[in-house]
């Protein structure tokens, strides 16, 4: 009768209400005026069960806090106790309810889990009468191999196996752990040992689970196994204390960081039986991690000397073959070298070690390395080094498959500020939107912001100040101090945007705050908010002309300069250059100021810089202007002006000046002007991503703009829309 269709089955799916259902159920005949969001809640927490959902709503009936009284709501309540006790549990047969309390503590049942641990051989045709009548068992696959008990009747059957006492509770974890250990199931091993309260054998589980953990950066999980380990058995483990210590690092918990490796540099010289159960290479890395631990313990606390000496220790205690090791110490060196602002040995150091990381088969890492190193080269002004570190990185995690790697969607943000500088504001915003898909998994938590700093930067081009301040408060937010140093202050950031505002109170204020004036030593780490202060001081000069304020900021310039350019901080040089041409500028000494403004362009042409002058807004139009006047690189400073809007760069092209679109330029334009991404108009155009972009960079162009939401709005001053 099945095979021909005429026989209707009722499954326990069928038998649940669908939330729509269990709305009208509790508010109309229960009479109880839910909240949508309590309904949710309850319809959550019952599954459906509308027996369930009745004894809920019996009582709930005059209780003020409803919202507390659903979260409390578990298979322990008296009524579901009574319920589900009295007449589902006790009407089965006695080896039937055997089965169920002796499982009741697993969270996903298969039969040959359930006859490891409770030693009968029927456990297949038991899990098939359960779902056949319906008893509460939910399948997790179609398969009809693994199954669970429906939550409020596992928190009955697990309150009935407490009568037992803990000991046979106890045992029975201890059985599946077994059995998961043997499956090569390593997470719930180790989560059964530690409720089987076999904390030995929880600690020797969770030491061979620990390189295929790290691997997969899997740290929270780590940490939560390790602070479930009693104090006594971590501590007598040197590769546990290690990685226990790594764990708080990454998750901030850095207090007790120095105390955990003590205790593993200890039991290092302690008893054999102490490393019996560690991976053999993990205990050989141990000299060498935990002087690279000290290391990243003191970078994260901006200690750059203890850092650099920590990690050339590591350095010196590695061996040739010791790829891991070599790259996790070159890596912190590398860092420290950058926080001191040597850049040439730092770029050397870091790209040393992520080819280490690469030689170890830590993918993860290299890819997180690459921001890193990016982000050097960018200091430097070798922009173009950026991009080819961010493309071939980017090909090696599209190269990982399906499981797209951690980092990967970073790698975007970052390519992302690279084509924004180059004025390619659609691209850096294509690149941002491909961030944005991967998801959350795809990004590490401490660069998260970024991803709000790049958008921010778009949007400050695109001339909306106030959108990209408030992009920068939601990159605030998500900032974690993490093991970078901090060389570009989102306050800053934000300063910069006030003074382009002219808010030069705001501006003040934060530098008053930030204990900032012209006359401080100079480090790096505090370079990017001095070059904030001598943006703040010009402005401040336009603002009243007074000329003890503009000497300042170009005698600040100056220093900062020196600094810059000593330490092959090309990238910083280049900005502060052209501070120095508009001060010079704001003096009325325009000869003086093509100067500095001759030596930026010849550093900044082969390398594509764009918006690092058209972001100065008119007064480097001016400059820029004169420059072409007087034949200073013609063509790059053509380009550069092209890059300004129509009041800065030049007149707005009338419909009878500007050079025709095409039809397909045409149509491209119309896409332009929706809600859809740059993708989204190739499949809908039937031509690759590149094709668009081609057809997008002519009508900008030709328009005479230089984003996406302007090509918008001048085609629509010019009836094209």
């Amino acid at each position: 009768m099945r095979g021909r269709g005429e026989l209707t089955e009722l499954r326990g799916a069928d038998l649940r209400f669908t939330p729509e259902e269990a709305a009208a159920f509790l508010n109309q005949v229960m009479a109880l005026g839910l909240a949508a969001e309590d309904i949710a809640a309850l319809e959550t927490r019952t599954e459906g069960w509308i027996a369930g959902l009745q004894l809920a709503a019996l009582s709930m009936r005059d209780r003020s806090d409803i919202p507390g009284f659903i979260k409390a709501f578990t298979g322990s309540h008296r009524f579901v106790i009574d319920y589900l006790g009295e007449e589902v549990l006790q009407r089965q047969p006695d080896h039937v309810r055997d089965f169920l309390v002796s499982t009741a503590f697993l969270d996903r049942l298969s039969a040959p889990l359930c006859e490891a641990v409770t030693g009968r051989t029927d456990s297949s045709e038991l899990l098939e009468i359960l779902e056949r009548d319906n008893l509460f068992v939910v399948p997790l696959d179609d398969r009809r191999e693994w199954y669970r008990y429906h939550h409020l009747f596992a928190d009955v059957l697990r309150a009935r196996s407490l009568r037992d006492g803990p000991d046979r509770v106890r045992a029975l974890h201890r059985l599946a752990s077994d059995w998961y250990e043997r499956n090569d199931l390593p997470e719930d091993a180790v989560r059964h040992a530690l409720a089987a309260a076999d904390f030995e054998r929880a600690a020797g589980l969770v030491e061979r689970a620990m390189p295929e953990i790290r691997r997969r950066r899997q740290d929270a999980t780590l940490l939560g196994w390790l602070k479930l380990l009693p104090d006594e058995v971590a501590s007598r483990r040197p590769v546990l204390s290690v990685y226990y210590a790594w764990s708080m690092l990454i998750s901030g918990e850095l207090d007790e960081v120095e105390r955990r490796l003590d205790d593993a540099e200890r039991a290092l010289g302690g008893s054999a039986h102490a490393h019996a159960s560690a991976d053999g290479e993990e205990l050989r890395m141990l000299p060498v991690m935990i002087p690279v631990y000290r290391a990243s313990l003191a970078q994260a606390r901006g200690d750059v000397a203890g850092t650099l000496e920590h990690a050339r220790r590591a350095l010196d205690r590695a061996q040739p073959g010791d790829h891991l090791g070599r790259g996790a110490a070159a890596g912190f060196l590398g860092m420290a070298l950058w926080a001191s602002g040597d850049l040439e040995p730092a770029v050397r150091t870091f790209a040393d070690a992520r080819t280490s990381l690469g030689l170890a088969g830590n993918t993860a890492d290299v890819l997180g390395s690459t921001l890193v190193l990016a982000d050097m080269f960018v200091v430097q002004g070798r922009r173009r080094e950026a991009r080819r570190a961010y493309e071939h990185s980017l090909q090696l995690a599209t190269a990982q498959g399906e499981l797209v790697p951690q980092s990967t969607a970073d790698l975007h943000a970052g390519v992302s500020e690279l084509d924004r500088e180059q004025d390619e504001l659609e691209a850096a915003t294509e690149h941002l939107r491909a961030s944005k898909a991967l998801g959350g998994r795809a990004s590490l938590p401490e660069n998260r912001y970024r991803w709000f700093v790049a958008m921010s930067r778009i949007r400050e081009a695109e001339g909306e100040p106030d959108a990209a301040l408030d992009l920068l408060d939601e990159a605030e937010r998500l900032y974690l101090r993490g093991f970078l140093p901090e060389t570009r202050p989102i306050a800053a950031m934000k300063a910069r945007i006030w003074i382009a505002q002219g808010k030069l109170a705001e501006a003040r204020a934060w530098a008053d705050g930030q204990g900032l004036s012209a006359a401080d030593d100079l480090s790096y780490l505090r370079e990017f908010d001095h070059i904030t202060v001598a943006r703040l001081l010009i402005a401040e000069h336009r603002a009243d002309r007074q000329d003890g304020v503009i000497r300042e900021a170009l005698d600040l310039l100056e220093r900062l300069l020196g600094a810059a350019e000593a330490a092959s901080r090309t990238g910083s040089a280049n900005e502060i250059l052209v501070l120095q041409a508009l001060g010079h500028q704001a003096k009325g000494h325009t000869a003086l100021a093509l100067v500095p403004l001759n030596r930026a362009l010849v550093q900044c042409q082969p390398e594509g810089y764009i918006r690092l002058f058209a972001d100065e807004g008119t007064p480097m139009a001016a400059l820029l202007k004169e420059a072409e006047q007087q034949g200073i690189a013609p063509g790059y400073v053509r380009r550069l002006l092209g890059a300004f809007g129509p009041a800065e760069g030049k007149s707005p092209l009338t419909p009878t000046e500007m050079e025709a679109l095409s039809e397909r330029e045409v149509h491209v334009l119309k896409l332009l002007s929706t809600e859809l991404s740059g993708p989204e108009i190739a499949r809908e155009l039937f031509v690759s991503l590149n094709t668009v972009r081609t057809h997008t960079s002519h009508i900008f162009r030709k328009l005479a703009v230089n984003s996406r939401p302007a090509a918008v709005r001048r085609a629509r001053e010019l009836g094209l829309l």
